[in-house]
């Protein structure tokens, strides 16, 4: 980049003198004496090769090349002002763009009132949300691809990344109306030893798999998985079907579909974890104040 020709104290100095057109009140405006205001205009003037000024026992005028000069001299010390401002944004983290990525159940839950607020508190920064499974957006924070992460079950072993528990939630049985338990309010695990089961693969959430499969386990039976799916739309779809029976957190309760129930379980002591998760040294000072979403409103 090729250095700025004419520097920015000697732009500002013209412009205050070309708006008050009296060296002494030019001066007194910028805080400094006249003969500091009188070099910074003659080093301009050089810089420039002509005259911008006319001297008269009264003031000064502008010269045609004066006149020229100054809308150039505005504008480049407005843009200047401006980005001033735009970088102070971002630095505080009022501005600029926070990229999310979170999990699909979340929009049943902590999603909707997480961007409320923060757009409430930051209406200048510009989120760009991706809805992908928890190991998609743990490979997604290490290449710096995502900047927050909403997912289940976060792992134990990240040392890269910092993660917070934002809710529990007990698990339910999701079942066809048509299943031989549908009518219970209350389910017991080891009675769904015999369905086939529908469950979420594991390479795309191998946490929230891992705790499925050990609740069935403590039940006393390795459940029949028969489908895989990735969404838990898509899961209640099959179970609607027929194709099989699922464990799922109690906040898909809001998928409304006909043709499927939804039952508490027994023992249903275990919950799954919804947590925010990070990188460790992130500076972005946009993290930080997506957290603070989580805490109540200051105000």
């Amino acid at each position: 980049m090729d250095r700025p020709e004419l520097p920015l104290p000697q732009l500002y100095a013209f412009l205050v003198l070309a708006e008050e057109l009296h060296f002494g009140d030019a001066a007194a405006r910028l805080g400094i004496a006249q003969p500091p205001l009188s070099q910074q205009i003659r080093r301009l003037e050089d810089k420039v090769g002509h005259p911008l000024f006319h001297r008269t026992p009264a003031g000064v005028t502008l010269t045609p090349v004066g006149r020229e000069l100054l809308p150039a001299a505005q504008r480049a010390l407005a843009d200047l002002t401006a980005g001033l401002a735009a970088a102070r944004a971002v630095g505080s983290g009022r501005a600029g763009r926070l990229r999310i990525g979170f999990a699909a159940s979340l929009a049943l839950t902590v999603l909707p009132g997480l961007l409320q607020t923060f757009r409430h508190r930051y209406p200048d920064v510009h989120l760009d949300i991706h809805e992908m499974t928890s190991a998609p957006q743990l490979a997604a924070l290490h290449e710096q691809a995502i900047d927050i992460g909403l997912l289940r079950e976060p792992p134990v072993d990240e040392p890269a990344l910092d993660f917070r528990t934002v809710l529990t939630e007990p698990f339910v049985a999701v079942l066809p109306t048509a299943h031989p338990l549908a009518p219970q309010r209350t389910v017991h695990l080891a009675d769904l030893a015999d369905s086939p089961f529908v469950l979420l693969p594991r390479g795309v959430g191998p946490q929230l798999h891992d705790q499925i499969i050990g609740l069935c386990t403590a039940a006393g039976f390795a459940p029949r998985i028969t489908q895989h799916a990735v969404e838990w739309q898509t899961m209640c779809a099959l179970v609607k079907a027929g194709l099989g029976v699922t464990l799922a957190p109690a906040s898909i309760r809001h998928i409304r579909l006909d043709g499927i129930v939804f039952r508490r379980l027994t023992p249903g002591g275990t919950r799954t974890r919804v947590a925010v998760a990070w990188r460790r040294n992130d500076r972005n000072p946009l993290v930080a104040n997506l957290l603070t979403a989580f805490d109540p409103d200051p105000s």
